[in-house]
């Protein structure tokens, strides 16, 4: 298959520490990855809203 032994031996590394979740692949995001996203998307939309809210209340 022409694949060096490195690339070989990082996803085994890959796999053992993240078992089924070490290659989501098209896209998708590890469990906690997706999280975080999403946590980081709310605290930006909160942000903005209470920037909305100062502005109102001036």
């Amino acid at each position: 298959m022409n694949v060096h032994y490195f690339t070989v031996r990082d996803w085994v590394r890959y796999y053992e520490k993240d078992g089924d979740n070490a290659f989501s692949g098209r896209g998708n995001l590890k469990p906690e990855d997706d999280e975080l996203r999403r946590l980081r998307r709310e605290l930006a939309d909160l942000k903005e809203e209470n920037e909305i809210l100062k502005k109102a209340a001036d």
